[in-house]
């Protein structure tokens, strides 16, 4: 089953609250929330009180996605806004394993994201713990990039061995999904499809929605 992740980072921040029940009643099960600090990345998005704020707004998954320098020093702050999924990068400064550790601590499910330069084989010692591994298919840090085709290589890798792992374990993809490119990573073995300026920017959520999964 493919499933959407509408990302917030394109959505109106006048009225947040009223973007995610609008996707949740078009049939997101999901909500990424990107969250930025200005230093891992070059850009600055919201934190932990935002994301709180909105939780009363959407009954679904809170997929949240740290693109931050420390994870470890803050999954506290995203727990107790209502996270149902952190992922964090392995590129980060925070150690993979306790980060990982400490999220199925908290009550959360773990994943782990790498940025295009970052190759599958990063991933691969942590299948046997983690829930989801995010490829980003733009470098991260701000929304409406172009896709790069070139990371489905990546995907399929992966997704190759998740199958071995005998583990059940979501595959993501972050960047530049439409109704095209969508198609592209589900033949490619993603099966959770992050959509930012693609969703937000259409005036009927459903309607969009469903392009991305038929």
């Amino acid at each position: 089953m493919i499933k959407v992740s509408p990302s917030i980072l394109s959505a109106d921040f006048a009225n947040l609250g009223e973007e995610a029940r609008k996707m949740q009643q078009a049939g997101a099960p999901w909500l990424h929330i990107d969250v930025m600090d200005g230093h891992f990345v070059p850009n600055i998005s919201f934190g932990a009180p935002v994301m709180k704020c909105i939780r009363k707004d959407f009954d679904g998954i809170f997929d949240v996605h740290l693109m931050i320098s420390e994870p470890l020093r803050y999954l506290d702050d995203f727990v107790k806004g209502g996270a149902d999924m952190i992922t964090f990068h392995l590129e980060s400064d925070s150690d993979p394993d306790a980060t990982i550790a400490a999220i199925h601590e908290k009550g959360c499910k773990a994943g782990i994201s790498i940025k295009p330069k970052t190759p599958a084989e990063a991933v691969k010692p942590y299948l046997d713990r983690v829930d989801m591994v995010l490829v980003m298919t733009v470098e991260p840090g701000f929304g409406g990039q172009k896709f790069m085709t070139d990371m489905m290589p990546k995907v399929t890798q992966i997704r190759q061995w998740i199958s071995e792992s005998g583990r059940e374990i979501d595959l993501q993809v972050d960047g530049g999904v439409n109704a095209e490119t969508a198609k592209v990573c589900v033949e490619a073995g993603a099966n959770v499809l992050v959509a930012g300026s693609y969703l937000f920017s259409k005036p009927d959520y459903a309607a969009a929605i469903k392009t991305l999964v038929d």
